[in-house]
């Protein structure tokens, strides 16, 4: 029996509609008294052992090697954790006319959260860009920002993230850099059979992410803070995160063309750059807003969504591009690489 593959002219991640479906069930079947007591402890052992799976993928030896290339990295890093929260600052002025205020949170934090790694790598070599650059830049801003964006919400976000304190950053400390510290350490024991299981573990990744969105929404529906958004108020949200990755893909390119780089590391930054991670926004938005997670993660579920369906236009464009047709076909080993350092799902 043949296969069936998602059509490649239909650029929605699959993996979304099974976020969406996890949405639709937290809200006909929400866990609630013991069995949310179940979900919630469920989904803080899942968060810890996704940052260890993370920690446990990241080859030092090869991130060390990456910062060769440190004005790449730097710019990538700039355009996540300095342009894109000072662009969510500025939509501040949306609220309360566009943007309730809870939205508007999740629009912030959605700014703070880092890049992406398997999506940046898959368009960058698409585009014909620098691959290795790609793999390294989205490491390093996943590496930065399990310190950088709790730093960067407890700053912006205060308490409006719904009781965001001091004790979120312990949390923060002991669920995410804590498991992914151990990964790290672990790596030269258990690399090999990370890397020899990497589909699986592929799955266990996605099956956390999963967990975790459904035990934020159920939260939001026992306590109802769904009925606090309306049609006319997703359609805002929509509308202003087509403005910032209109904004971030713009400032990306042409800002990289600004400060010198070549057509491949511009491709490079691009798609690093303007893209935000869903696999590392949604557990640290769980620990970070507890009760108030699900709408806290909505704009960047949204956004993530939209990200992939723009950046894989854009992509296929840059590929038949005239420069692109002395760019040298992106190596095998960068391919190897990519397989073996990236996180499944982003």
């Amino acid at each position: 029996m043949k296969r069936l593959q998602w059509p490649s002219w239909m650029p929605i991640d699959p993996y979304i509609l099974l976020l969406l479906g996890t949405v639709g069930l937290a809200a006909l079947l929400p866990a609630r008294g013991t069995g949310a007591d179940v979900a919630s402890g469920a989904s803080t052992a899942a968060i810890a052992f996704l940052f260890f799976l993370y920690g446990a993928r990241l080859s030092t030896r090869e991130a060390v090697e990456g910062l060769k290339h440190w004005r790449l990295h730097v710019t990538v890093l700039a355009c996540t954790f300095v342009v894109f929260p000072l662009l969510g600052l500025a939509a501040r002025g949306l609220e309360p006319v566009l943007l309730t205020h809870n939205l508007y949170t999740g629009l912030l934090f959605l700014t703070l959260v880092p890049s992406t790694i398997q999506s940046s790598i898959a368009f960058t070599s698409m585009a014909r860009g620098n691959v290795p650059a790609a793999i390294c830049a989205g490491s390093f801003s996943s590496l930065a920002g399990i310190v950088v964006t709790p730093l960067l919400a407890a700053a912006l976000l205060g308490n409006s993230g719904g009781g965001f304190s001091a004790d979120s950053l312990v949390k923060i400390v002991l669920q995410l850099l804590v498991p992914f510290l151990a990964g790290q350490v672990l790596r030269r024991w258990i690399g090999g059979f990370i890397t020899r299981h990497k589909k699986v573990l592929g799955y266990v990744d996605r099956g956390s992410i999963l967990l975790v969105v459904y035990t934020a929404f159920s939260e939001g529906m026992v306590q109802g803070i769904w009925h606090q958004v309306s049609a006319v108020r997703l359609a805002g949200l929509l509308a202003v995160e087509a403005v910032l990755l209109a904004v971030m893909l713009t400032l990306t390119w042409y800002g990289g063309r600004a400060l010198g780089f070549h057509r491949e590391d511009r491709i490079a930054i691009q798609f690093a750059g303007s893209k935000k991670s869903l696999a590392s926004g949604l557990p640290m938005a769980s620990v970070l807003f507890g009760a108030h997670a699900s709408l806290a993660v909505l704009p960047l579920m949204l956004f993530h969504q939209m990200q992939l369906m723009v950046c894989a236009v854009i992509a296929k464009r840059r590929a038949h591009d005239p420069e692109a047709a002395t760019t040298p076909v992106p190596s095998v080993a960068a391919s190897r690489i990519a397989v073996g350092t990236a996180p499944r799902s982003d």
